[in-house]
């Protein structure tokens, strides 16, 4: 059994940001349609939470591949010369089970993260969003960068990171990198003072993000919390918000900024207008008035790596990049 080796560099170069987001929609479009098969991630936590492993498998009925993600999550690691998510995915084809390949999943999951953030601030910020608030300085908040700049004309970006060197840092390099000017917030409430969208991109387990902070019509996507016991937004912005979702089941199941609130009895499983698959198929409306905050509550699916994943390797078997192996896998006699 050949299997292609696809390594981080690899991975960047054949999945950029603009094919990613598109590559994305159709992920969620067969989600809503019931054509994928998406378990509960299971989720190995060292000792006081301070890391985990976790696993992500995953079916795509459109694409007939399936896959896993093995991963760890390290948020100590932000600041140092290793990534927070590190990890290696794994697709199979559906026919035979036959492993095609297995890539770098750090720079998938730092790229279709961002692009699934680009296909819902696609279906719902306001089109004339010009002014974008990133609370984080990390690899999510770089990505997301580049995500909401390939669906918005964004004229202004606005950074805040509890580590000031590191607000630094993101701005100085970004803005030589997509020419467009990057302003360091003193604070969180003065980043996203009168912003179209937010991205909170953060590794905080109590809130940033204040829902009287919010300006009548800004979109957010709430990114850096993907386990039920951390949070970046305070109950009263989760209130105001028309709240989407990639997965109504991983949210109810998995996502803090939902949860809380909802133990508070602030929501209810009701407060979730819709799944961003169901607003491309026509099934749930997006945004309806320009004042209305919608809210893009991300947990990352594992479709969304099968099918990041089989589009790189269709690029990397066209362009013959990669490293083949024989791992085995033939028929035993």
């Amino acid at each position: 059994m050949e299997v292609l080796i696809i390594n981080q560099n690899e991975v960047r170069e054949l999945l950029p940001m603009a094919e990613c987001i598109d590559v994305m929609a159709d992920a969620l479009k067969a989600t809503a349609q019931g054509d994928a098969i998406i378990p509960l991630r299971p989720v190995m936590w060292l000792p006081e939470k301070f890391g985990a492993l976790g696993m992500m498998p995953g079916y795509l009925g459109n694409i007939d591949m399936m896959g896993v993600k093995v991963v760890t999550v390290m948020p100590g690691n932000h600041g140092t010369q290793y990534d927070s998510h590190q990890g290696t995915v794994m697709l199979f084809e559906a026919k035979h089970g036959q492993l095609l390949s297995i890539m770098d999943a750090s720079e998938i999951t730092a790229i279709r993260t961002a692009a699934t953030s680009g296909v819902a601030t696609r279906l719902l910020a306001r089109d004339d969003a010009r002014v974008l608030a990133i609370l984080g300085s990390g690899v999510q908040a770089r990505s997301h960068l580049a995500a909401m700049l390939a669906v918005r004309d964004i004229e202004l970006v606005r950074v805040w990171s509890r580590n000031a060197e590191h607000a630094a840092h993101f701005a100085e390099t970004q803005t030589a990198k997509h020419n467009v000017p990057i302003e360091i917030a003193d604070t969180a409430q003065a980043a996203v003072d009168e912003a179209d969208i937010i991205c909170t991109t953060t590794s905080a387990r109590e809130p940033i993000l204040d829902g009287d902070w919010l300006a009548p019509g800004t979109h957010i996507n709430a990114v850096g919390s993907s386990v039920k016991f951390t949070r970046e937004l305070a109950t009263n912005a989760v209130v105001r918000s028309r709240l989407y979702v990639d997965r109504r089941e991983s949210t109810i199941n998995e996502a803090g900024d939902f949860l809380m609130p909802k133990e508070e009895g602030a929501i209810d499983d009701n407060h979730i207008v819709g799944e961003i698959g169901e607003i491309l198929l026509s099934k749930v409306k997006g945004r309806e008035t320009d004042d209305e905050i919608t809210l893009f509550k991300s947990l990352g699916i594992a479709v969304e790596d099968v099918a990041s994943a089989y589009h790189v390797y269709q690029k990397a078997k066209e362009r013959g990049v990669g490293t083949s192996v024989e791992l085995g896998g033939e028929k035993h006699d």
